[in-house]
């Protein structure tokens, strides 16, 4: 299926909003408080904050310029506010009120009247009108003075890049570290909201992609800064439907309690804090309104500076087990009663939601392993707990990178067991909490669990109390092997999963993704569309891209089949054997720009040749001629592809001999890559192969013919074991040529063709993705 990375709109269906439109404010805040922000009318919003410290401060956002929405689906950028009017209700708890010093104030980024950046702080309670906390307030920008009382400074109003309204809990203090007594919980509503004046509309993007079977993947500490409303219209905007993975995180959704100069996880008033549980019920509403199934997600990772000591998993050495991630997370123990219990709360606080929302309960267990340090392999079994559950001294295993023996091997065999009997009680704690049917799924990454590089940690991360049907469904990602090209990992893993775990592929489920770092989007999104694609072929019937983040950043729009069925390329040869007589001519497409002086400047519009062909003087009867008009109908013309045997060049082995395994260079190994692409080198001008004689492809690595490789559509060598760093790739093939007919009609008379005149018949070659 094709796709589509979206820079910027050219054409595409838009509308206008309302400036200031509830659904694109955002909230930001310093860790450990946590504030969200959800619609509560299609004129209203609702920010709701918990505060741990003196000096905390909630930013209300509203950004000139849309860096959140998916480019065909963003609002267009307008800096200049001037004689635009900002009218709207403020109501409030828990947060400073209007009138008293550190109330909430719009401060305004941008620039001033001379270009020099600048920022202008407005108190709301000059503009307003009612009480301190219910009050009506009118921000005309033409007239707004910044100062803590009128008159103030004039704000210049033309370029502001963005405006935020602040949110501090009471017993704020400026500057301040100091821990509040206790957790301050507050609110802000902004209803009515309206514009008019000058810029009161914003153009936006207002695509409808129609269903193109892929399903989407969200995390909360990814978007709970932004609405639902705004997270959702994206989904459906680019042609998602049906169910959504929603990763609850590891970072926003716990309540906190103090202890010593640090807060950890609590379980004070309830398992998830405010801001995070309002923030899930607007999602979960949304969804179900949209017509969507939500899988919550949860894992066994938490952010390591709130979790308590004793609950994380430990290596050999005592340490604990740290991601990558900065700052890091880190992993629960399967073996703590105490975390596994919490786990088991919060889900139940999930399902609650869902329920309430009457959502059928879709529940997902993320990625639960034992943590392996990447550094040196050791595989982290040794909390407290985990040495008690597994016999209280554990055989050591300084890392799984080394053969292990038979007491290391049942170790991570009895690591196992206890990794799926957490996962069962976990399981058994949704159905409870869901009183009545509740589907369970179980997702694992299989780049960590089944790396070569650790050959046995399966044994602890995959265990046999996983088989099915433990679980309704199973869930597979890969992509550090998809993105890096590790083809052949991957399909071992497949091969691994089924005969080890047993799930059908109508019960399996793949997710897709994902791009961490924008500069990758070229190189890794063609993979991932690919793959969704591979995984459709195998009979995955329910497929995830990871993640909306992502994809919105990066423009990444998978389209929808076409509706025309017909194969743009038929697999067959030209029926008709060409002689001396044929004409073969390459073509390349210059760009040739000639000076007033007569100096030219030259520009290569194509890296390869494209070939053209003249095969009419081959035809030597009416027979012959019969069989090419034939040919021609069964084509619709140069409506269907097909191969040509190139009588000058059709061969690896210089341009007509036989081929061997030594006569093109592929590439060379780096213990990844897996896939080579077949490649005619002409000098330094390389040719893509798309359309081999498969049955002539002779391979060799280092010099040594091998056969433990598949052939795959449009020209892959595809190695069923990743050639060794440094090791040389070379192939042998006979080719033929994808081509289509030049034109849409044959001229050949009869006159011309009885008095030895050949007809002209003109073929061009067609451009493949390989």
């Amino acid at each position: 299926m094709s796709f589509w990375l979206a820079r910027e709109r050219r054409g595409q269906q838009g509308d206008h909003i309302q400036r200031f439109d509830p659904r694109f404010w955002t909230v930001n805040f310093p860790r450990p408080m946590m504030a969200s922000v959800v619609t509560t009318a299609p004129d209203a919003l609702r920010v709701d904050c918990s505060f741990y410290h003196a000096g905390e401060l909630a930013g209300l956002i509203w950004d000139s310029e849309d860096r959140l929405d998916h480019p065909l689906l963003a609002y267009a950028t307008q800096r200049d506010y001037a004689h635009a009017v900002l009218r709207f209700r403020w109501r409030s708890g828990g947060v400073l009120a209007l009138d008293v010093p550190h109330g909430p104030t719009l401060t305004i980024e941008g620039r001033d009247a001379a270009g020099e950046a600048r920022a202008w702080y407005v108190r709301l309670w000059n503009y307003a009108q009612g009480s301190p906390t219910d009050a009506l307030i009118e921000l005309p920008f033409s007239a707004l003075q910044s100062g803590y009382g009128l008159p103030g400074e004039p704000i210049h109003p033309g370029d502001i890049d963005r405006m935020f309204i602040s949110l501090v809990p009471q017993g704020y203090v400026e500057g301040s570290a100091e821990r509040l007594p206790e957790r301050v919980d507050g609110w802000a509503e902004m209803s009515a909201i309206a514009c008019e004046g000058e810029h009161a509309a914003l153009e936006i993007g207002d695509i409808l992609i129609p269903a193109h079977g892929e399903q989407m993947a969200t995390a909360y500490d990814d978007s709970f800064n932004q609405t639902p409303a705004r997270l959702l219209r994206n989904i459906e905007g680019l042609g998602y439907r049906g169910r959504i993975v929603h990763y609850v995180g590891m970072s926003h959704y716990f309540r906190l309690e103090p202890l010593g100069n640090s807060h950890y996880i609590s379980l004070a008033g309830g398992v998830l804090n405010g801001p995070c549980e309002a923030w899930h019920r607007a999602y979960a509403a949304a969804a179900r309104d949209h017509g969507f199934d939500l899988i919550w997600s949860l894992s066994y990772e938490l952010f390591d500076a709130h979790c308590w000591n004793d609950w994380k998993q430990r290596a050999p050495d005592g340490s604990p087990a740290l991601t990558g991630w900065v700052p890091p997370s880190t992993l629960l123990s399967p073996a703590h009663a105490g975390a596994m219990g919490y786990l088991q709360q919060v889900a139940r606080a999930f399902v609650a939601i869902a329920r309430d929302a009457g959502m059928a309960v879709l529940f997902q267990i993320g990625e639960p392993w034992w943590w392996t340090v990447p550094e040196t392999g050791a595989p982290c079994l040794y909390d407290a707990s985990a040495r008690a559950m597994l016999g209280g001294d554990p055989v050591a295993i300084p890392t799984l990178r080394a053969p292990l023996d038979a007491a290391q091997r049942a170790l991570l065999d009895a690591a196992g067991q206890v990794l799926a009997a957490s996962t069962r009680a976990l399981a058994d704690a949704v159905r409870d909490a869901a009183q009545g049917s509740a589907e369970i799924l179980l997702l694992t990454f299989t780049p960590t669990v089944l790396d070569p590089a650790t050959p046995e940690a399966w044994r602890a991360n995959m265990p046999v109390g996983w088989r099915a049907p433990a679980f309704d469904r199973l869930q597979l990602e890969d992509y550090d092997w998809l993105t890096a090209g590790a083809e052949a990992a991957r399909t071992q893993a497949y091969a691994f999963v089924d005969r080890h775990l047993g799930y059908p592929a109508s019960a399996t489920d793949y997710l897709a993704g994902f791009v961490l770092a924008p500069e990758d989007d070229e190189t890794f999104w063609p993979r991932i569309d690919a793959a969704l694609d591979e995984a459709r072929q195998r009979g995955v019937t329910q497929r995830f891209v990871w993640a909306l983040p992502q994809i919105v950043r990066d423009g990444y729009t998978r389209l929808p089949p076409g509706d025309d069925p017909m194969t743009p390329f038929d697999d067959v040869a030209y029926p008709l054997a060409l002689g001396r007589d044929a004409a073969a001519s390459p073509e390349f497409s210059t760009g040739v720009a000639v000076t007033a002086s007569g100096y030219e400047h030259r520009n290569a519009l194509w890296s390869d040749a494209r070939m053209r062909y003249d095969v009419g003087p081959g035809i030597r009867s009416e027979e012959e001629l019969g069989t090419l008009l034939a040919f021609f109908r069964a084509r619709y013309g140069p409506a269907r592809g097909f191969r040509l045997r190139d009588p000058f060049d059709f061969s690896s082995h210089g341009m007509t001999d036989a081929p061997e395994a030594s006569d093109q260079l592929l590439g060379t190994g780096d213990g990844t890559t897996s896939r080579f692409r077949l490649v005619k080198a002409y000098g330094d001008q390389q040719r893509i192969i798309t359309r081999p004689d498969a049955g002539t492809v002779r391979v060799a690595v280092s010099g040594n013919p091998v056969s433990a490789w598949q052939l795959a559509a449009g020209g892959w060598i595809v190695f069923h074991a990743a050639p060794p760093p440094g090791a040389t790739v070379t192939a042998g093939f006979l080719f033929d040529v994808p081509v289509r007919f030049a034109e849409d009609r044959l001229d050949i008379t009869g006159l011309s063709f009885a008095a030895g005149e050949a007809p002209s018949v003109p073929l061009v070659e067609i451009r493949e993705a390989a």
